[in-house]
């Protein structure tokens, strides 16, 4: 398989220290039609999207890649629940859903208000167990990425979703396509990515948008109606910050059209790794978890770094 040249944008020199000396990017794997949703399973498996495929491909050291689920519902997003289940976002089913223990995928939830959700796109889980998923409408309004249908909900919103009450809660509104989401390591922050700018122009939406705003969460629940305040927290280009990873100190690793973007906690871009492919989504894993797994478009990568991600 021919390997890429490793290059690397350095904008910061603090930069230097997330890089580990002489490491390489590698590709693992190609013949994904859209790659997304990595998730680093703890016996050492990389399980990831190819939406369009409408399967879920799995990837281990010494091993050749084979299909994990097919048909998988066009699933994309991933991440572990405390129990080291997968909890995923699928477009198929207009959900959330969990592999459980047993191997057998479970929907947690599938609507609000009594209406169907649009399609779930990414999720994150936060140390009270509680799931926390973005809702576009893009397995709605892209055929290859769904089976289709007609938005229900009023807008695109991010949920909280608590399963031990099994409650759905609105926690941002007024987003146009929220994408992405990650916590900071203290969990005091979200951050969002609005991916609008995908489909502007069309018969969706006017904006351009291909920022992450960031959410500062209050230390009590939000009352009924009352949503979370944004600000601008950086703008992602070439290209859209579709998924991204918050690393154990803070700096935000997002997807981009040309590479892998890292910024600071205060949104001070510090460089990049350059991919030869459109980057949808990544992940941090390995047996030190300083290995960063990137899904970009065809292919799998990895490349090795000097810092933990802070969650999977």
């Amino acid at each position: 398989m021919e390997q890429p040249e490793t290059k690397i944008e350095l904008a910061d020199e603090r930069f230097h220290a997330l890089l580990r000396p002489g490491a390489r990017l590698e590709r693992l794997y190609t013949g994904a039609v859209w790659g997304e949703g990595p998730v680093y399973l703890p016996d050492g498996r990389l399980v990831w999207s190819d939406i369009p495929g409408n399967r879920l491909l799995v990837w281990q050291e010494g091993r050749p890649v084979e299909e994990y689920l097919k048909p998988s519902h066009f699933q994309n997003g991933h991440v572990l629940d405390q129990e080291g289940r997968i909890v995923a976002c699928s477009h198929g089913q207009r959900g959330v859903v969990r592999q459980e223990h047993d191997g057998q995928w479970k929907l947690l939830v599938g609507e609000y208000g009594g209406q169907p959700l649009n399609s779930p796109n990414d999720v994150v889980v936060a140390k009270d167990g509680s799931i926390w998923f973005t809702d576009p409408p893009y397995g709605l309004i892209q055929p290859h990425e769904g089976y289709g249908g007609t938005q229900q909900q009023p807008g695109q919103q991010v949920y909280r979703y608590d399963p031990e009450r099994g409650t759905l809660k609105v926690m941002v509104r007024g987003m146009v396509c929220p994408n992405g989401l990650a916590f900071s390591p203290d969990e005091r922050v979200l951050y969002v990515s609005d991916t609008a700018g995908t489909h502007s122009g069309a018969q969706y939406w006017p904006e351009t948008h291909h920022h992450l705003l960031a959410f500062d969460l209050p230390d009590g629940d939000l009352a009924d109606g009352e949503a979370l305040s944004p600000r601008l927290f950086a703008e992602v280009s070439p290209g859209f910050p579709d998924g991204f990873r918050v690393d154990i100190l803070g700096n935000i690793w997002t997807s981009s059209a040309s590479g892998v973007q890292v910024y600071t906690p205060d949104g001070l871009r510090l460089g990049e790794i350059a991919v030869p492919e459109i980057v949808g989504n990544l992940t941090f894993g390995g047996p030190d978890g300083c290995t960063l797994f990137i899904a970009a478009s065809t292919s799998l990568y990895r490349i090795e770094v000097a810092v933990r991600g802070a969650t999977a």
